[in-house]
């Protein structure tokens, strides 16, 4: 790590994410934070921080590192912006509300190789998923023969008047705004899916965008994953299943500031004999839980070595939002004609 003069960092949008990467911030040496940009703060809003009234403010204060934690239809903008300014950028998810959203960010990247652009799909640093890919590269279970993801919401106060369900500000509904983490994990542990298949409704709340959403993946491989993003379980639920050739892996509850997905764990599955053996149903079955969350100091650990090493970004890259991306788009495309086809 360099031993060089503080990296200075400033932050666009101070709602939940922005507060937590502030938190991270304060953690790192490093890192000295210049400010924050958010037009809804009031004096007392965040005490001992100095308050912007917009990111070109921000950025004529002069900044390092830029943390965008803004409704995807503010990020791009802001995304360009920073890059357009000199800056490295991390950027919260979703890096938009469209596929050409994350073109328009990719084409200002190209023309800044030095600079470093990552988005913020913190899930692949929880300590079970990360424990789970350990074990699936390692080769000890075989490989992946399918996946299956459950990541809702219970609602809430003021659910229904959020902007993640504002269509102009954040471009959709739950799948867009949290099933996107299960897609990214999808693609973390199997690649590229090349075949997409989902279904959309509104079925309880009074909104314009979806609170339900039915993915089911299929890529080269053959291998498949299937994903129920949902608004209405009633009980905030994390929870993905791995299937493989020698047993199997859940990782279920995820670690947040609320605790209300439950206690973290993850079960190891391992078959006892061969499938077509007398000892076919039995398995032996570890489960281990995690009490801390290291997920948002690991990912930024990483960001920041990718600067002060000058190397290419490799984890949560602008490619890997792109991918997640267009899933989700495919599926809204569905939605949409299943829409029109019924209302003829």
């Amino acid at each position: 790590m360099s031993s060089g003069p503080a990296l200075r960092v400033g932050i666009v949008g101070y709602g939940y994410m922005g507060r937590i990467r502030h938190r991270t911030v304060l953690d790192r040496p490093e890192l000295t934070l210049v400010g924050v940009a958010d037009p809804g703060l009031q004096p007392g809003d965040a005490p001992g921080v100095r308050l912007f009234g917009s990111h070109e403010e921000l950025l004529d204060a002069g900044v390092d590192v830029l943390f965008v934690c803004t409704p995807p239809r503010v990020t791009p903008a802001v995304v360009i912006d920073g890059l357009g300014r000199g800056c490295h950028v991390f950027a919260e998810k979703p890096p938009g509300r469209s596929v050409s959203d994350v073109h328009r960010i990719m084409e200002v990247e190209r023309g800044r190789p030095r600079q470093k652009l990552a988005f913020g799909f913190n899930h692949r640093h929880h300590l079970s998923i990360r424990d789970a890919n350990a074990i699936i590269r390692g080769g000890s279970l075989g490989r992946i023969l399918w996946m299956r993801g459950v990541y809702g919401k219970s609602g809430g106060p003021g659910f229904a008047r959020s902007w993640r369900n504002s269509p102009d500000d954040s471009g959709g509904g739950i799948l867009l705004d949290q099933g996107i983490h299960m897609l990214d994990l999808f693609c973390f542990f199997a690649g590229d899916f090349d075949e997409v298949h989902g279904m959309i409704q509104t079925s309880y709340w009074d909104i314009d965008v979806e609170d339900n959403a039915f993915v089911l993946l299929r890529n080269a491989a053959g291998q498949i994953a299937q994903l129920h993003s949902s608004a209405t379980l009633w009980r905030h639920t994390f929870r993905l299943e791995i299937g493989l050739e020698d047993g199997y892996l859940v990782a279920s509850g995820i670690l947040s500031r609320s605790g209300t997905y439950g206690r973290e764990s993850l079960v190891v599955g391992r078959r006892a004999g061969p499938p077509d053996g007398p000892r076919h149903a039995e398995t032996r079955e570890e489960t281990v839980h995690y009490d801390v969350d290291p997920s948002w100091h690991a990912q930024l650990d990483e960001f920041v070595r990718c600067i002060a090493e000058d190397r290419p970004v490799t984890d949560s890259t602008s490619a890997e939002a792109l991918r997640v991306m267009r899933i989700v788009e495919r599926v809204y495309r569905q939605g949409a004609r299943a829409k029109e086809a019924v209302a003829r």
